[in-house]
């Protein structure tokens, strides 16, 4: 299949690259890098790292004009060509790429597509981008340098921070609030119903959702993710939190700062979970629980009560061949008869003993 050719834009001096990033340059300062690019794929026009030791092989082979490393690897770098040596390279990548996105995003003016629907009653500050077809609310707050994507709808009485960017088909409900600097993938939905209802007669009643949903500033939300409104008080995300894709969050939950859940993860309604927290993929916590700060749950856990005591804890039964899962699976069910009569031979042997 035929692909289009893009030609970049993006490059940068090696010179300008270390003072920006906070690196100590061997080579040329004035060498022009113009991708980034790794240790295999890279040429003498990209910029590499090297971060895990186990990669150590192919620094030595790599053509990259240029490679970020500890200086633990300084003379192995130096030995091939140009570096940036600093303390945390996968740090410093990480800061290389934003130098990159930003340079790529351009520096267009702020322009409201003709399309887009804009109440009068709505606030829209210095540099607000609105894309095709965007709806925007009475009472609704855009701030400074905020870029609302295609297609996007911001309710009634909602807010979003400077410099905040969301992606086309994103949603924010009405009161529902995102500070500043957030980034927000196209398909995610903020201040749905969360799950409410009263059982009557065999049947469920709704309990309306009154709340909202709070989110800090620097926080970013994967595609197709959820966060419900609050039943009375809101849903609650702190400052720097980072979420996946397709990751579920109930309603009246709060997330501490800095906290990170990865794709499919899940968390039942009013639980709250400390800062500096991770889920792996597929985690899970029932409601009403308690994580305490620095708590990090492996992939496909699930924590069905709180947990005051930080640390990583796993629930995931291992992966085995068909034949053995079976037979395991099959003693476990036999365990609370085993544990039974464990206990009966326990308090006979008491017996005799006495």
């Amino acid at each position: 299949m035929h692909r289009a050719q893009s030609e970049s834009v993006t490059r940068f001096a090696l010179g300008e690259l270390a003072t920006r990033l906070g690196a100590e340059l061997i080579g040329d300062p004035s060498y022009v890098v113009s991708r980034i690019a790794s240790l295999d794929a890279a040429d003498g026009d990209a910029i590499s790292f090297l971060s895990n030791p186990r990669y150590l092989p192919a620094l030595a082979t790599s053509m990259a004009g240029c490679v970020i490393v500890s200086p633990t690897h300084r003379d192995a770098a130096a030995r091939r060509g140009a570096a940036l040596i600093t303390e945390d390279p996968y740090l410093c990548f990480a800061r290389l790429t934003q130098l990159w996105a930003a340079q790529g995003r351009g520096t267009a003016g702020a322009v409201i597509h003709p399309s887009a629907v804009v109440h009068a009653g709505a606030q829209l500050a210095q540099g607000v981008s609105v894309g095709p077809l965007a709806v925007i609310e009475d009472g609704a707050a855009v701030g400074d340098g905020a870029v609302i994507g295609a297609q996007c709808f911001i309710g009634a009485g909602a807010s979003v921070g400077a410099q905040t960017r969301l992606s086309a088909q994103v949603v924010i409900g009405a009161r529902c609030h995102i500070g500043a600097r957030g980034i927000v993938h196209s398909g995610v939905v903020i201040g749905a119903d969360g799950f409410g209802f009263a059982p009557h007669q065999g049947r469920w009643e709704k309990i309306e959702q009154l709340g909202g949903v709070r989110i800090g500033d620097d926080v970013e939300i994967g595609a197709n993710t959820c966060i419900d409104r609050g039943a009375l008080d809101d849903t609650v995300i702190e400052d720097g939190v980072k979420l996946d894709n397709l990751v579920q969050i109930g309603h009246n939950v709060h997330i501490g700062a800095h906290s990170a859940l990865a794709g499919t993860a899940a968390v039942s309604g009013s639980t709250r979970i400390g800062a500096h927290c991770t889920m792996a993929g597929g985690a899970g916590v029932v409601g009403h629980v308690t994580l305490a700060d620095h708590v990090h749950l492996g992939a496909r856990s699930v924590a069905t009560h709180s947990i005051r005591k930080p640390g990583l804890y796993t629930g995931l039964f291992p992966i085995d061949d068909n034949a053995s899962w079976e037979k395991n699976a099959a003693t476990l069910r036999q365990l609370h008869r085993l544990r039974e009569r464990i206990r009966a031979l326990e308090k006979s042997n008491e017996t005799k003993s006495s």
